[in-house]
This record gives structure tokens, sequence and C-alpha cells, in this order.
């Protein structure tokens, strides 16, 4: 069933949109809770020691957190200037491009087989980050300065993502025939959760959805179809391993779109400022969910690019002598080397 992720998540998304009252009961705490049992999902197939392979490349963490607030500000802004959105709407598209990355970024990165420790630790680098980041960016770009209060953001990031996760390791640890009992029926588990979150985000914002407009819709398209694929090519040209690289795509393409939604409600007087974040929840969800079946279907062992570096250099290195050929001497009175045919 996980193979056929994008399916689901697309006829889902399509029955909601015809009688949204299917998918719309999954939500506030539903959808909370729903992404927490997911985390704790991929919290079981993780270990302590993937946690410290990844802090001890620090390089691969903050490739993610400086993609996710360069690629996509920039992204946003560009895309907002070319095609010449109303004013409301162009500081909303902005200010999702400035949002951290989003918790689906895990699931989506889960599904797709790639790096879930790297995962969990980019999002929750780039809320921190977000705290200062966010503000910032969308004041310089879009000209308006939105507040983010830390305590709140870095709460729910505990609740849904570091909570599980380290439960999940710990059961891993502790408790491994429980896991091993579970472990089958988790990717099955994290398909339907967020197949109902999908489905559900765009229940409710059917109306949005509906009245966006052609260019509405193509600029959120465009905004992550960018930070999908730069977040892939910045990596590998900086010459990190296919995985890494997948990783970090998926980071920065997938926003917080709900900071997104609750940031526009709360500081901007328009309504349509809000729009692209809830366009934005639907079109990450669907452009993650093709991506990860792609990349399931063609996966890549760890370190893969590192391994092939490895062997390179081997191939590089000039051979020893043979033994007891013209570059090895005997010490005088040494016994002759056996020969290979006794």
């Amino acid at each position: 069933m996980s193979r056929l992720f994008p399916v689901w998540v697309v006829a889902g998304s399509a029955l909601a949109l015809l009688y949204p009252p299917a998918f719309t009961w999954f939500s506030g705490r539903l959808i909370v809770w729903g992404l927490a049992v997911i985390m704790l999902g991929m919290g079981l197939t993780l270990s302590a020691a993937e946690f410290r392979a990844v802090f001890e490349q620090p390089r691969s963490v903050g490739l993610g957190v400086a993609a996710q607030f360069g690629i996509m500000p920039l992204a946003g802004w560009s895309i907002a200037t070319a095609l010449r959105l109303p004013e409301p709407v162009a500081v909303g598209l902005i200010l999702v491009a400035c949002c951290p990355g989003g918790t689906a970024s895990n699931v989506v990165s889960y599904i797709a087989h790639a790096n879930v420790a790297l995962s969990v630790v980019m999002t929750t680098c780039s809320t921190l980050a977000a705290v200062v980041l966010t503000p910032l960016l969308t004041a310089v770009l879009a000209g308006s300065y939105v507040p983010i209060e830390a305590g709140p953001l870095f709460a729910s990031t505990a609740q849904v993502v570091l909570v599980p996760v380290t439960l999940g390791v710990l059961a891993n640890r502790y408790a491994p025939r429980v896991v091993a009992f579970l472990l089958p029926v988790a990717p099955l588990v994290a398909v339907l959760a967020i197949v109902l979150i999908c489905a559900s985000i765009m229940g409710q914002n059917r109306e949005a959805i509906v009245t966006a407009g052609p260019r509405v819709l193509l600029a959120v398209g465009l905004l992550h179809a960018t930070g999908f694929g730069l977040g892939w090519l910045v990596a590998r040209a900086l010459g990190f391993d296919e995985r890494t690289a997948r990783t970090t795509s998926i980071e920065v393409g997938m926003q917080n779109s709900g900071l997104g939604v609750v940031l526009a409600t709360q500081h901007f007087a328009s309504p349509l400022t809000a729009l692209p974040s809830a366009i934005s929840a639907t079109v990450h969800s669907l452009f993650g969910a093709v991506l990860a079946a792609r990349w399931r279907a063609r996966p890549v062992a760890a370190g893969r690019g590192a391994r092939r570096s490895s062997a390179r250099a081997a191939t590089r290195r000039p051979a020893p002598a043979a033994r007891g050929g013209p570059g090895e001497q005997r010490r005088p009175g040494s016994a002759a080397p056996p020969r290979a045919d006794r």
C-alpha cells in the first residue's frame, strides 16, 4: 500500500473536494495526535547511534537549515514579483516561504527511505531558527514584521516530533520484541494517517482552493517545486551523498504551512494573506507523496557517495610491490618467501 502512497493522497484529496465532510472531521487535535503516532512509528525504526551519526556530521544539518532559509524565501519573493500577484497574496506567499520545515517532511522522508534521523534534526533546528529568521526575512522581503512566540512554537515541535521520536528510539532499545511486532504495520499506519491529514486539509480549504484562481495555484506550485528541485541540486553540487540530498530536498520543499496560516491570520487584515499557506499545505503534500513514491522505488544505501569516493581513492593508490620482487629487500639470512605453487 505504501508504494501507492501518492495515489491514495490524490484520491483522498479529490474526494475531499467533492464532499469535504467525509474528511474534515479529522482536524484539530486529531491531526496533532495523528502526526505524533506517525513520528512514534518512525522512532521505532531509529536508534541512538543514527542520531549520533547525524550530530557527528553537522555540515548536513547546516546544509538543510541554510537551504531552508536561503532557497525558499528568495523563491517566494521572485515568484510573487514575476507573476505580479496582488499585494496580500504576494505577502502571504513570501510569509509561507519564510516558514521553517514542516513535520510532514519527516513523514515523507520515512516513506521515501531517506535519512529520517537527519530529517528530524533538520526540522527541529529550522524550527528553532524560525523564531528569529521568519520575522526577519518576512520584514526584509515583504516589508511586514510578524513576531513569533518562541514558547508555543517549540512546545508544538516537542509534542509532535521530539517526544514521540524519543519514545520510539527508547522502545527500539529496550523493547525490541514489541518493536518487531509493530514494525510491519508502521508504514501502513503512516500512509493512512497522512492521507487523512492531506484530505482533511483539502476539505477545510476547499473554498479557498476553488476561488484562488490559476495564478495563485501556479505560484504555490512553483514555490514548492523550486524548493524540492534546488534542495536536491544544491546538496549534490556541494558533494553530499544521494541520501542526504534527498532528505534535504524533502526538508526544503515542505513548509510549516500551519504556522503560515496562524501568522497570516494574526498579523494581517486581508484574509487573502492566509490563502497561499492554506493551499501550500495541500500542494507540498501532493508533491511530497509523488516524490516519496519515486524515491522509495529507487532506494539508495546510506553513505553510498562516501563509499564511491573511497573506491575511487583506492584505485588511485599505487599497487604495493610484489613480495620478493625488486621493490622488496630481504634481511641477510632471512628465509625466502614461499612459492605460490607449493
